[in-house]
């Protein structure tokens, strides 16, 4: 389930990089999660309908990144990577690395 976090995403849609400690401030009062803060001077604020209509868009940024967790975690360190990279050449390391990306794909 999208978080406002991930629909703030979605509604941004790359055109910035966000900070979340300084350009959107989110909050939780008893209501639950709100936009306490919107610095971000080149977009307006987006409305709780605005939002809302990309729920779907943002449900996929959320399956992307737990996609991406998961990657990362079968990825191994760099150091690791580099190590097979050596034992077995760039091929075989681009190899395994499509193959994760495979087992995880992104939507």
């Amino acid at each position: 389930m999208a978080t406002l976090r991930q629909k703030i995403l979605a509604y941004i849609n790359g055109a910035v990089e966000v900070d979340f400690r300084k350009d959107v401030l989110i909050e939780n009062r008893h209501q639950g999660y709100f936009i306490h803060e919107w610095n971000i001077d080149s977009i307006s604020k987006p409305t709780d309908a605005e939002l809302d209509a990309l729920t779907d868009k943002a449900d996929d940024i959320d399956y992307n990144e737990k996609q991406l967790v998961k990657r990362k975690a079968e990825y191994g360190s760099l150091q690791q990577q580099m190590e097979n990279i050596m034992e077995n050449g760039v091929t075989a390391e681009k190899n395994r690395v499509q193959a994760i990306k495979d087992k995880y794909p992104k939507r």
